[in-house]
């Protein structure tokens, strides 16, 4: 069952299809993934949420964990907009949100971890390695990226994540990572790799890398 943080993070939102799609999404990610996530996440300090669409995840992490102040960066101003009036009707002021791509994204500030949950096969391949090199240069010796993302195998979990990213958002382009394939692209970029299985009854190939900035 959903917590009382997960329903009022969905009703703060007026559009009944945005409301459907929160819905989805906490069903796929639903709170024991955000806490098997979350307990990698710093008690305290800036946090930084790639990719963060409406919101939701940034939300849950600053309503959880109050000594944390989350920033959001998200390609669609729409989705930033829906994420501020959020913030703003749950009275959460330890969470701001910036329209950016993340792939021209620059670290502009040191933060003591960053996320992102179902991105990378999200953004164009070429444009991930650069992405994952600036992740590092914001993150401070020890710090932690948290990488959510899905596995090519078995290939019928990959069909079934593909069928559901086609239908959630048909005009985005989609590239599954290998676990090697990600492992070895976020040891270039310097980080420490751990993986973190994530069970889950139904057919998502879910994989969490958790991925330590090299001293």
């Amino acid at each position: 069952m959903p917590s009382d943080t997960i329903r009022s993070i969905v009703r703060a939102y007026d559009d009944p299809v945005v409301r459907a799609y929160c819905w989805a999404r906490f069903l796929v990610l639903r709170q024991r993934f955000l806490e098997e996530i979350g307990q990698y996440l710093p008690p305290a300090g800036p946090v930084l949420d790639i990719g963060c669409g409406f919101g939701l995840f940034s939300l849950y992490y600053a309503a959880t964990g109050p000594a944390r102040f989350l920033r959001g960066l998200d390609v669609s101003a729409r989705r930033i907009a829906l994420a501020r009036r959020a913030a703003q009707r749950l009275g959460l002021d330890n969470v701001a949100y910036e329209q950016g791509d993340a792939r021209d994204f620059k670290g502009d500030a040191e933060v003591s971890a960053a996320y992102m949950l179902d991105i990378v096969h999200h953004v164009p391949p070429a444009t991930v390695p650069p992405l994952l090199g600036q992740l590092r240069r914001c993150l401070a010796p020890g710090g932690l990226l948290l990488v959510k993302d899905v596995d090519t195998r078995p290939a019928p979990k990959r069909w079934f994540t593909w069928t559901l990213d086609r239908l959630m958002a048909p005009r985005t382009p989609v590239h599954y990572w290998s676990t090697e394939e990600l492992t070895a692209a976020l040891e270039r970029a310097g980080f420490g790799v751990r993986r973190h299985l994530m069970v889950d009854v139904l057919p998502y190939p879910h994989v969490l890398y958790i991925c330590e900035a090299r001293r």
